[in-house]
């Protein structure tokens, strides 16, 4: 199977790509990682990622969509890959297509882990850092014994710039702005599927499992 997970910031889009490329034997296939990757072994569409990289700028699309031609063309990838953090937006979803065509494959399902929005800013502006250690806490899911003191060393807890409410907002955005043209695209393929992420871990993979085996049952049938 070749599947696509996506989801707003604090959703728990990492933490369920974890699970499905162990549960499903995927190769996962993350941005970051490809990037480093990428740049690490000098290939063409790295070297040209790394220009941008360089200099703060964004990395345009067509070099973003080579790098990921590049990966996906590794045999590693035939058997099946999940791709997460790629595509973001519609016309890279379009250019996606069109990769996969040629090395012949094609998207399978896209997955999308849905958290409301007042539940996702409680999530993502609760978030603590100690400014010694860097330990992680959340004021209402795993607070300090001590307000806004660090169990393991003491240090002060602070919250990031990128934690609070307006630049969560921002971020929550930014992110509908650009993928709900995409939610649309998958949608009128077929392949999409919406997970409720509001609910406790293993109950959201309880569903995206189940949708996944009734996907790879039609993927062997077909």
């Amino acid at each position: 199977m070749h599947v696509i997970i996506m989801g707003p910031p604090g959703a728990g889009k990492g933490t369920q790509a974890e699970k499905i490329v162990n549960e499903f034997s995927l190769v996962h296939v993350s941005t970051g990682d490809m990037f480093r990757a990428a740049i690490k072994n000098e290939t063409e569409m790295g070297l040209k990622a790394k220009e941008y990289i360089d200099k703060g700028e964004l990395v345009p699309d067509e070099i973003v969509v080579g790098v990921v031609k590049e990966r996906l063309s590794r045999p590693d990838c035939q058997e099946g890959v999940l791709l997460d953090g790629f595509p973001r937006t519609l016309e890279q979803a379009e250019a996606l297509d069109d990769v996969m065509s040629e090395l012949n494959m094609k998207t399978d399902a896209v997955i999308s882990i849905d958290v409301d929005e007042d539940e996702l800013l409680n999530r993502l502006t609760g978030r603590r850092v100690c400014r010694n250690c860097g330990t992680t806490y959340h004021i209402n899911f795993n607070p300090p014994k001590v307000r806004n003191i660090c169990d393991h060393c003491g240090g002060e807890l602070y919250q990031r710039s990128d934690d609070t409410v307006e630049t969560v907002k921002e971020r929550l955005n930014v992110y509908k702005k650009q993928t709900l043209p995409m939610i649309d695209y998958y949608k009128r393929g077929g392949v999409f599927a919406s997970i409720d992420g509001s609910r406790d871990i293993d109950e959201v993979f309880a569903d995206v499992a189940s949708y996944l085996r009734d996907v790879q049952e039609n993927t062997k049938d077909k």
